[in-house]
Order: structure tokens, then sequence, then C-alpha cells
């Protein structure tokens, strides 16, 4: 069983703007550059009708990871994020899955775009699966907590993104 990963952002947009801001590949290749770490780079897109897919490889310096990775992991990680969205009724749906460099497990989400109003609302619901016998739960709830920490990060990126482009 893994640690569960759980996230909501809102943003005061219509949901043609924030599709945009979370999958366009303009919006996508600038939070690369911002939040994306060393090496990183928008590895495929495709976008037919009302359906979005990317890759993305991202990576992180050994120095900035936790006490428990860095004991299990030497060296950097280069993460591997493909992310899908489609239209489903009122808002969008999608599924992230991950894979990192080295370490024997992975990352799981799904994620969706609901309007309230004038409002959006993105949720992430997932979970870290790391299987190494004894060690796996802590790197688990470690891997989980910056992972939170990255989507908190999106989630200001797509606000400023939406306040300078909508």
């Amino acid at each position: 069983m893994g640690s569960r990963i759980e996230h909501r952002a809102e943003f005061s947009a219509g949901l043609a703007a924030v599709v945009a801001a979370v999958s366009g590949e303009k919006a996508l290749l600038a939070r690369l550059q911002e939040l994306g770490g060393d090496d990183a780079e928008l590895l495929s897109y495709t976008a037919e009708g009302d359906v979005v897919r990317f890759e993305l490889r991202q990576g992180i310096k050994a120095a900035k990871l936790p006490q428990a990775v860095r004991t299990l992991h030497k060296g950097d990680l280069i993460v591997r994020r493909g992310e899908n969205w489609r239209r489903s009724g009122d808002g969008y749906i999608g599924g992230i899955e991950v894979n990192v460099s080295g370490v024997p497990g992975e990352i799981a989400a799904r994620t969706s775009l609901s309007t309230s109003g004038e409002r959006v609302t993105q949720r992430t619901d997932g979970e870290v699966t790391v299987r190494i016998p004894l060690f796996g739960g802590k790197i688990e709830s470690a891997v989980a907590d910056q992972v939170t920490t990255l989507l908190r990060r999106e989630a200001e990126f797509t606000a400023r993104w939406l306040a300078e482009h909508a």
C-alpha cells in the first residue's frame, strides 16, 4: 500500500483558460523553465480535439532530496512524467504517471478540472508506491510530501500565468 497524495486548487478564470494554463504547450514550457529543475524538457506533446497528452522530464539534484531518499539512491534523480487530459461533461479529467530513475516504484494520480460559477477547481488524488522492503513506506511518505509541494507550486504558477495571459 502506498502513500496518498491529495491536492486541490481554485482559479478565478474560465475553464478554457485554465485548461490552456495546465496543459497548453506554451504554459508547460514556461512552467518547466521556472519549476522543472535540471535538464527539464517537454519530451512530447499532442493535442487532438479535447484530448491533450504530454511527457515531461524533470531533474532533481541529490542535495535537494530528502535524507530518506538519499540514503537509498545515490546521485541526482531524473523524473519522467506523463500526463493526459480529456473533456468529460462540463469539465476535464486526466491522469498522471510518474517514473523516477533508479527507484523501484511509481506515482499515479487522477486529476480533474470542474467549474463552479466563475471559478475552476483542480483536484489531484493519487498514490506513491515504492517497492523497497523495510524502507519503502518512509520513502513513499517523503516523496508524497515533495509531490504535494510541487503541486502547490504548480498551482501558484498557474494562477500567475492566468493573471498574465487570460
